[in-house]
């Protein structure tokens, strides 16, 4: 394909049409009791569902309350130009790095409280770009700039070389140590302020809906990068400087210029950069009143903060001991537990009373032996102690402390907005509409996003491919292309059985074609196999989201998704290639997320099945993620031997483009490329699971996997199924008949 024709098929996208947002009304109520609920467990909620209706909807109102709602940051708006705007977020950098002068010149616990604070939004890495790259943006230019940068912060396929593994190993090198971030207790081991949850659900939020807020990825990950913050606490190079993110801008912004939407896009996009900088100047200030908390607490201050955060689960165990003229268990047991009038209490009473080896009661019960050992950490031991020895030497009581509130009044007007807020774009609906046909559903499907009611529906008809599909368990080895009878897992009898599949399915039987068919039955069987192709590696496009990447398997996988979107570059991403082959044919499609695209007839219809079971199982990526694994192998499987060696002798007969064909017969080789990494990626998960469960349930997880790998040949092998189904219906007829 020349130049000018590769021009022509340059997606230029800035924005997706906006579309809206129907949501079924029970998500509805249960997302707005998500959001009323404290922030930590806002933050972990959008942390940690990945698949729900809820998790959507509660998204969707974050990034309303935070992008339109009546806190909506300020700032200049006649920023016109990629370099204007780097004046205006690099003078906003200058400010936060004044803010942070002086802070490490205080001891190494408030270091250590400060950069735990900044650690939940630290770890996020650049999440916002987790699913940026979607059948939906795919292979719009901007999106594959930004994918190209994700695939760098994302380690190159090497989570631990990714930009979040290198702030951990950073904070642990300044003896900070924390649980992973979708760990249950991640946020009470950093302390986590209400205002640090709430702007770490906004970058969340974000995450779960990135197609729908292009311009505003664009403008979030273009003001973080630029502004550093991270890099500035921890005193580290920053694995995306501000020069490489810039061009990125420059370049969106030179394709708003050509846009119908230009102008709103750029509108976003800069509101979404002075959200940025407002954010993190709050969460600079943040940290500065945290660390002159921290800096002004007495000794009373800081045994106040430990009763303060062991008090809800102390009380029942003090039923007996008294303090003063109430029970201990009465004191904490109170929700307005006065904090300073205990203390008060606490340091006059006998627990507290020097004794004459120079101990006292408390100091004793709280040693080896004591039985209240292990109860407080080594830190909160050594508080106590150096109290106890202050109330021996008769020093004064400082009761007059306050609390850690520090970030809670912006933390508040935030909470009070997303409250308020309600998205001018929902629509609420009784329940998703199970009359779409193929065409409507698929649209659906690829715009999930603003259809999320439809996230049930796709769950159902993913588990029912999968079901039908295990049909090929005994009857598999018919198939042409495909072998998916069932088998006990090792690792050696899963090589065994690729082996086979790969020499007596794909390579041994080819032959050269002999006749050639004509050029219109060519393009037909082009278009049979063109829908799945404008979707390819949309089966694993949510795999390296946050919160996941603890497994071998999760970067191994994500690695090949990204060589199928070209690593970032627009040239060599499939969806480029199969759009190349098209056009060869003089086949110019709207894009699949355009509604146009429900009324094109050049795709038949009764293949739609196939792209619809890998968009369903992609939905997906935690509760069937075995089943994703062993579709995978499949897919990969399928771009060897005498298929792909065929369509390659046709098309060149009648001078087609061969790019899409070519790229998957090199990529996906059995040598060392898909196919083979396909492999490694079950063996590697399933060794996993072995270590830690067990044989038993490494032949569970590895049924689940290989059912992932028939629902592929399912479709595959429609001869094979047909034949089948018939066969097993005219047994059923003779039963009956004899019964």
């Amino acid at each position: 394909m020349n130049a000018q024709s590769s021009a022509l098929l340059r997606d230029v996208t800035t924005s997706l049409p906006r579309n809206p947002f129907l949501a079924g009304r029970a998500a509805d109520q249960e997302a707005n009791a998500v959001l009323a609920a404290a922030p930590a467990e806002l933050f972990r909620r959008l942390l940690a569902d990945q698949e729900s209706e809820v998790g959507l909807l509660v998204a969707r109102r974050v990034l309303a309350g935070f992008l339109t709602g009546e806190y909506e940051a300020t700032g200049p708006d006649d920023l016109l130009d990629a370099d204007a705007i780097a004046d205006y977020v690099l003078g906003a950098r200058a400010g936060v790095e004044r803010t942070f002068a002086g802070l490490w010149d205080r001891d190494a616990k408030i270091r250590d409280a400060v950069l735990r604070q900044r650690a939940p939004l630290a770890l996020l890495g650049a999440c916002w770009l987790d699913t940026v790259s979607q059948a939906a943006t795919q292979p719009a230019v901007i999106v594959n700039r930004l994918f190209g940068q994700y695939f760098l912060l994302q380690g190159e396929g090497t989570a631990a070389r990714g930009v979040a593994e290198r702030r951990r190993r950073a904070l642990v090198g300044q003896g900070v140590h924390l649980p992973q971030i979708a760990a249950a207790d991640f946020l009470k081991q950093a302390g986590a302020r209400p205002l640090t949850a709430l702007h770490g659900a906004f970058h969340l939020a974000l995450s779960r809906l990135p197609a729908a807020f292009l311009p505003e990825v664009v403008g979030v990950h273009y003001a973080v990068h630029a502004l550093g913050v991270d890099d500035l606490l921890l005193g580290t190079d920053p694995l995306l400087p501000e020069e490489q993110v810039r061009p990125v801008l420059a370049e969106y912004l030179k394709l708003t210029a050509q846009a119908p939407s230009g102008a709103e896009d750029r509108r976003r996009l800069l509101a979404a950069v002075r959200l940025v900088v407002r954010l993190e100047q709050e969460h600079a200030a943040l940290l500065t009143e945290l660390a002159e908390w921290y800096a002004g607490l007495s000794l009373d201050a800081k045994v106040a903060a430990i009763v303060a955060r062991h008090a809800p689960l102390a009380g029942r165990q003090h039923r007996s001991v008294r303090m003063g003229d109430r029970r201990l268990s009465e004191w904490l047991d109170d929700e307005k537990l006065d904090v300073a009038a205990f203390v008060a209490e606490f340091r006059n009473s006998r627990q507290m009373r020097p004794s004459q080896d120079g101990s006292c009661r408390f100091l004793k019960a709280i040693k080896f032996g004591g039985p209240m050992f292990g109860i407080f950490d080594e830190s909160e031991a050594a508080t106590f102690t150096a109290w106890a020895e202050a109330i021996a030497a008769g020093e004064p009581a400082d009761l007059d402390f306050r609390l850690n509130t520090a970030g809670d009044q912006a933390a508040d007007r935030w909470a009070d907005v997303l409250a308020r807020t309600e998205p001018a774009d929902m629509v609420i609906a009784e329940e998703a509409d199970s009359t779409l046909d193929d065409r409507q559903f698929f649209y659906r499907l690829v715009n999930f996003e603003c259809f999320p009611h439809i996230l049930p529906m796709a769950r159902e008809r993913a588990e029912a491919g999968l079901a039908e599909a295990e049909l090929l368990f005994t009857h598999g080895a018919g198939g042409r292309l495909t072998n998916a009878e069932y088998f006990d897992y090792t690792p050696d009898a899963l090589m065994k059985r690729v082996e086979e599949i790969y020499w007596d399915k794909l390579v041994n039987p080819y032959r050269p074609l002999i006749e050639i068919p004509d050029r219109d039955e060519v393009i037909f069987g082009q278009t049979t196999f063109a829908l799945g192709s404008l979707i390819d590696g949309s089966w694993a496009h949510r795999i390296s989201n946050l919160g996941r990447q603890h497994r071998r398997s999760d970067s191994m996988l994500f690695a090949i998704y990204a060589d199928e979107m070209g690593r970032g570059d627009v040239a060599k991403n499939h969806i480029t290639l199969i759009n190349q082959v098209l056009a060869s044919m003089d086949i110019r499609l709207p894009h699949i997320r355009d509604k146009e695209f429900m009324d094109q007839d050049d795709l038949p219809d009764e293949l739609y099945g196939f792209s619809i079971h890998q968009v369903c199982l992609s939905l997906f990526p935690d509760t069937l993620y075995n089943e994703i694994l062993g579709y995978n192998l499949g897919i990969e499987m399928f771009g060897l031997g005498e298929m792909r060696l065929h369509e390659i002798q046709k098309l060149r007969c009648h001078n087609l483009d061969i790019s899409y064909e070519q790229a998957h017969l090199s990529i996906d080789n059995f040598s060392a490329g898909h196919a083979r990494q396909s492999v490694d990626i079950i063996v590697a998960y399933l060794d996993d699971v072995w270590r830690n469960s067990g044989d038993d349930a490494v032949q569970h997880a590895w049924r689940r996997i290989w059912r992932g790998y028939a629902s592929f040949a399912y479709f595959v092998e429609h001869a094979l199924v047909k034949r089948v189904r018939a066969e097993l219906e005219e047994l059923s007829d003779a039963v009956d008949l004899v019964i």
